[in-house]
């Protein structure tokens, strides 16, 4: 996917132009199947964009070498200047905020208001305040795109002396510049629009249309120039909103000091601004998703450790085989967490998911294994001492490694493929499978069964007593 912004007030023919050009160099790179393109948004569209805004979505030939269409893609589209463009995987591009935030910034003061013009000054009063303390870094402030738009003030008292009202000047001027519908045409069962609009030579300029002709009550007319102002001013392309509320963000960087230290300062660094009346501010950015997501993710390990013991514990009936089994149960994410470092160092979303898978297996080698000795001892009475862990380790070595290779064996082919596109969720995860895999089975054959023979202790088997003949009267 290309994400291409231009300028705002570039026209829809313009983005068109740029658009045609653009993918008939595209079209020309070999390993390009298909490729399509739309500028703006469509009617019912959910995304917000405006006409200076386009996407064009290119498949690539599975028989062409990636990493080079890919740079040659990139190599087209960075030959045109002046606008904002982004080459990226769709998968990367629809998953990248639930993985990253949709923050990109360390640290983030989100101003809130009303106003745009409050806000700018409040957002320079911040930035002042912020460039004061020492750690932070790449100091900027979110300022409010505009594009140049037609405004026309209606003058109250020049409109009375030619007996129109405000709404009279509005409706002549939308008919002029935007078309006005004044009814319906029905056929072939299909409802269409009709609209008055004025030819495009007439509303080329201001002239043309402070010259527009305005009737009045009187049967005469006037200009438009004479009972209304004709300007050109900046318009918000984009009125962001945050709680129905406006706001800009002042965003920085943390560098060579803590962020907890940063926080601290930036938080005392408000107390000096004086915020007018509803216009308040609050701290945002990776540092206080990270902040948030952190405390959310040491409330739910925990829950779900405490779920992990409980249930070894009544699998066991064993304090000590439960907590000896959790230890290697944690232990045997070793080897997804040294295939993770060696291919890339990035804990991905895929890479999670595989770490739970490997969790999974790892629970249920340590308890089929762990119930498989008690039962050699209890039912079978095989006498507590290491031929019982041995006997039972080698018992249970078949259907241990047969589910180690059959799980190795269905995601091997997503490790070695690589980093194509289509597998940027399943690549990660099945490195991370296959090297918790080698953890998790030396683990349970070598570990587990010598944890039990320090932890396990033997239990008496208890016979029910068959019940005694009732003698018959």
């Amino acid at each position: 996917r290309i994400q291409w912004d231009a300028a705002p007030g570039t026209s829809r023919l313009e983005m068109n132009r740029i658009v045609t050009q653009v993918t008939g160099e595209l079209q020309a790179i070999p390993g390009v199947r298909n490729l399509g393109a739309h500028v703006g948004r469509a009617i019912t569209g959910d995304q917000i964009s405006g006409i200076n805004s386009g996407e064009i979505w290119v498949s690539l030939d599975p028989a062409a070498e990636y990493d080079a269409t890919v740079v040659a893609i990139q190599e087209v589209v960075g030959g045109y200047p002046g606008l904002f463009r982004e080459v990226q995987n769709y998968q990367p591009d629809r998953i990248g905020q639930v993985v990253a935030g949709a923050q990109d910034s360390d640290i983030v003061v989100r101003i809130y208001g009303y106003e745009y013009d409050v806000l700018d000054s409040m957002g320079q009063e911040v930035e002042a305040a912020l460039s004061n303390i020492a750690g932070v870094v790449d100091l900027q402030v979110e300022h409010v795109e505009v594009e140049p738009q037609v405004e026309i003030e209606v003058d109250l008292a020049a409109a009375e002396r030619y007996q129109l009202k405000p709404g009279d000047v509005r409706r002549s001027t939308t008919t002029l510049l935007s078309g006005l519908r004044v009814g319906n045409l029905y056929e072939e069962q299909k409802v269409f629009d009709v609209m008055v609009w004025s030819e495009p030579d007439v509303r080329a300029n201001l002239t043309d249309l402070e010259n527009l002709l305005i009737d009045t009550p009187g049967g005469g007319h006037v200009r438009l120039g004479e009972v209304a102002e004709v300007r050109i001013a900046p318009t918000p392309i984009n009125i962001k909103r945050d709680a129905v509320s406006r706001y800009i963000d002042v965003t920085a960087n943390v560098d060579g000091r803590s962020y907890g230290a940063v926080v601290a300062d930036i938080e005392n660094s408000f107390d000096g601004i004086e915020f007018p009346l509803e216009y308040h501010v609050e701290l945002l950015g990776n540092y206080a998703e990270q902040r948030a997501s952190q405390q959310r993710t040491l409330l739910f390990a925990a829950v779900a450790a405490i779920g992990v013991i409980l249930l070894l514990q009544a699998s066991f009936w064993s304090w000590h085989l439960a907590l000896a089994a959790f230890i290697t149960i944690l232990a045997s994410l070793a080897g997804g967490i040294l295939t993770a470092l060696l291919g890339g160092g990035e804990i991905s979303l895929g890479s999670l998911f595989g770490f739970l898978t490997v969790l999974a297996i790892a629970v249920r080698y340590n308890i089929v294994l762990t119930r498989h000795l008690q039962y050699l001892e209890q039912q079978e009475g095989v006498e507590f001492s290491p031929e019982l862990v041995v006997r039972g380790a080698g018992e249970r070595l078949r259907p241990i490694l047969m589910t180690a290779f059959a799980v190795g064996l269905a995601v091997l082919p997503l490790a070695v493929a690589g980093a194509i596109p289509g597998l940027e969720i399943l690549h990660p995860m099945a490195i991370v499978i296959l090297g918790g895999l080698v953890t998790t089975t030396l683990l349970s054959l070598f570990v587990l069964p010598a944890l039990y023979l320090r932890y396990g202790m033997k239990t008496e088997i208890i016979e029910t007593p068959s019940p005694e003949p009732v003698a018959s009267s």
